[in-house]
């Protein structure tokens, strides 16, 4: 793993999914999203399945992804329905999806409707996707990260996900430390949830991420400090 305190700046925004999920986002602020993450080289766009036919025309002609949300931002639908936002996506161009893990199954204690419920989406996106669980880590103990991390690992998941950005607390470097040793060094981990300047995503990338989600990127990039998710 690179040391994230010293990457250069074009390995840290190739790090990053690019990210509007705001409820009232238009149609203009998808198309600079898009226009943001080809000129900075960031690694995907992240946003609502609404706009992922939209972001996949503009992105064509270039590398950067299209992520989109699946059950989000409770996670508390339907495996049914997930697996169905899930397919619909990927038939609208998206190259990952991040889904929100049932918070109250796994609250409940029963680890195997979580595991069925992410390889339920990880069986509709067939491979043709990436495949992000957002375990939600401040409504969490850290023995319930760790739980959620190994079912994650189980079902087939590609990465695990700090947070949605609308629940309570956002991405710590002890959450991805924790979340990067459980899961070991072959699935991905990202952090998203106040990552909004250049000094923490580094720290994140440093203690374990290898992806980021941030709407504050291009402050990320170059070197300023942004708002939002």
């Amino acid at each position: 793993m690179k040391d994230g305190h010293n990457l250069p700046v074009a390995d840290i925004a190739a790090a990053i999914d690019h990210t509007v999920l705001k409820a009232d986002a238009t149609k203009a602020e998808i198309v600079q999203l898009c226009e943001e993450a080809k000129r900075h080289g960031f690694a995907t766009v992240c946003i609502n399945p609404g706009w992922v036919r939209l972001a996949s025309e503009l992105l064509a002609d270039s590398k950067v992804g299209v992520t989109t949300v699946i059950g989000f931002p409770l996670g508390a639908t339907t495996t049914f329905a997930k697996a169905a936002e899930t397919r619909d996506a990927i038939a609208n161009g998206a190259t990952e999806v991040d889904m929100v893990l049932n918070i109250g199954l796994l609250k409940s204690g029963d680890d195997e409707g979580v595991k069925r419920d992410v390889a339920g989406v990880v069986g509709a996106a067939g491979g043709q996707a990436v495949v992000k669980v957002i375990l939600e880590t401040g409504l969490l103990t850290d023995e319930e990260k760790v739980r959620a991390c190994l079912i994650c690992k189980e079902a087939g998941a590609d990465y695990v996900k700090t947070s949605t950005g609308f629940g309570k607390g956002g991405a710590t470097a002890a959450d991805i430390a924790l979340m990067r040793r459980t899961v070991g060094p072959e699935m991905g981990v990202k952090a998203s949830g106040g990552v909004r300047d250049q000094a923490t995503a580094r720290l994140m990338l440093a203690s374990g991420a290898t992806r980021i989600g941030a709407s504050a990127s291009v402050a990320i990039v170059s070197g300023g400090t942004g708002e939002g998710y």
